[in-house]
């Protein structure tokens, strides 16, 4: 067993895919060639009487709902968007130029906006896919927000994201008369959200819809395409949400939860599902249990799973796997190996795939993260400390500070992921996008659910590891 080495006195200067129909596509811009696209442009290829029919049949609707939206007192809602569509629908569809390019805006132009929380990242869902929130009620009165800087703001946080598999919940409660962004902002923001954020989004959740965001869906349909459209799902109550994805991860802001509480009655927030991770079901069990646990019944430091699945990725066909780490499998399949690793069992992978999901599975749901909950707060504060002293100031706190078998199964993926970076040029896998998938799932706080501002300075953290592993763990 390796024993942990004295810190460096020197200082360096450093700084389901489910059940989905398009199993696997390429990430590389070289492959992006697929002919089914998430936006098409032959899709607008409509001639002015088809436009007219849409805008007809919107027309037809609008006036058979009354209100679409009981939020909106200030205005009739049906006439504007009917009015919108007779004047702008051909322009909007046709005229690419009739908005501004998104331009790349400094990150210090987004403090304003970043307060606001409008979007955040969660972490990951139980298929290993990282959660996007919108809340709508978080939108400042149009007046007082720059639109154009919100959507290059709204970009400039995703792109991190949308390289790998995704999942974005949109909490539709609390848009109002006030807050609304313009049909023109609406379709400037899904031209602006081209094919490389749309391709690995593998599921669209729409909170609390109401005949208003059904309305604007219909308005929309001649822009999105039909693979795009399976992607969505309308959600009435949170209770249908919690089913998908445990709604304890998403911060949801309590006046959506007693607007569900209105809507449906009974408890706005429901309780955590009896199937929770964290139950101990088995002396053999792997995952939702600590590292002593493990060690105390299988009587070794890298527990089994971790082993089986790194093994079975290190090799030649499996590090040159594009997108390693960041597609999702099928959740079955990947059920089914975690039952028999929770029985002691030899798990048979059937694709790379499987394997990197399982191990990012099996750290998150470790009873106590790898990195432990009493790093967690200085690790937040990786991002402020003096480059000159970062290497020394990792080194002490992974080597002095991680108990002895956290030690040793960090060193034990970290040293594999750095050989998962050696072949970045195939996988598409440098230290930057490991860290984005790993960063979460190797640390937590113990009492508040992941946010934006924590992930930050976790992935810079997880990044640094990586691209410093000989110099912290003295290979």
């Amino acid at each position: 067993m390796d024993t942990k080495p004295l810190p460096p006195s020197k200082v360096d200067t450093v700084t389901n895919l489910g059940d989905n129909d398009e199993p696997y596509p390429s990430l590389s811009d070289c492959h992006d060639y697929e002919p089914n696209l998430e936006f098409d442009d032959s899709e607008l290829l409509q001639s002015p009487e088809d436009i007219e029919q849409t805008v007809d049949a919107f027309q037809i609707q609008a006036n058979s709902i009354g209100s679409p939206m009981s939020d909106f007192t200030d205005e009739d809602f049906e006439e504007e968007l009917a009015e919108a569509c007779e004047e702008n629908l051909h322009s909007l569809m046709y005229c690419s130029t009739s908005y501004p390019e998104v331009g790349v805006t400094p990150p210090e132009k987004f403090s304003e906006i970043a307060k606001l929380g409008i979007v955040d990242v969660k972490g990951d869902d139980c298929d290993g896919r990282k959660i996007i929130v919108v809340y709508a009620c978080k939108l400042p009165p149009v007046k007082e927000v720059n639109h154009s800087l919100l959507l290059s703001y709204l970009k400039y946080t995703l792109e991190s994201y949308v390289k790998q598999d995704y999942s974005l919940i949109y909490f539709h409660y609390g848009l109002t008369s006030r807050n609304k962004p313009s049909l023109g902002w609406l379709v400037q923001a899904y031209k602006a959200f081209d094919r490389n954020y749309k391709k690995n989004l593998k599921a669209l959740y729409l909170v609390h819809p109401t005949s208003f965001l059904k309305i604007v869906s219909q308005i929309f349909r001649p822009l999105i395409s039909a693979k795009f459209g399976k992607k969505l799902n309308y959600i009435q109550k949170l209770k249908e949400l919690d089913e998908l994805i445990p709604i304890e991860k998403l911060d949801i802001p309590n006046e959506v939860k007693e607007h569900d509480k209105k809507l449906w009655g009974g408890c706005s927030t429901p309780q955590l599902s009896s199937d929770s991770p964290f139950e101990l079901t088995s002396p053999k069990q792997q995952f939702g249990v600590t590292l002593q646990h493990i060690r105390d019944n299988y009587d070794v430091t890298i527990p089994p799973i971790v082993k089986q699945c790194v093994d079975f990725l290190d090799t030649p066909d499996a590090l040159e796997t594009e997108g390693l780490f960041r597609r999702s499998a099928n959740a079955l399949k990947i059920k089914s190996l975690k039952e028999m690793a929770n029985k002691g069992q030899k798990v048979i992978f059937g694709d790379p795939h499987e394997a990197a999901v399982l191990l990012k599975k099996f750290l998150r749901e470790l009873k106590e993260p790898l990195l432990t909950y009493e790093l967690y707060e200085e690790i937040l504060q990786f991002q402020s400390w003096n480059k000159e002293e970062q290497l020394r100031s990792v080194s002490i706190m992974v080597m002095e500070k991680l108990p002895e078998d956290n030690y040793q199964v960090l060193k034990y993926i970290i040293k594999f992921l750095s050989r998962v970076m050696e072949r970045s040029d195939l996988n598409k896998m440098n230290a930057q996008n490991l860290a984005v998938v790993f960063g979460p799932n190797l640390v937590w706080s113990e009492v508040v659910s992941m946010s934006l501002a924590a992930i930050g300075p976790i992935n810079s953290f997880t990044q640094f590891l990586l691209l410093h592993f000989n110099e912290i763990f003295m290979i």
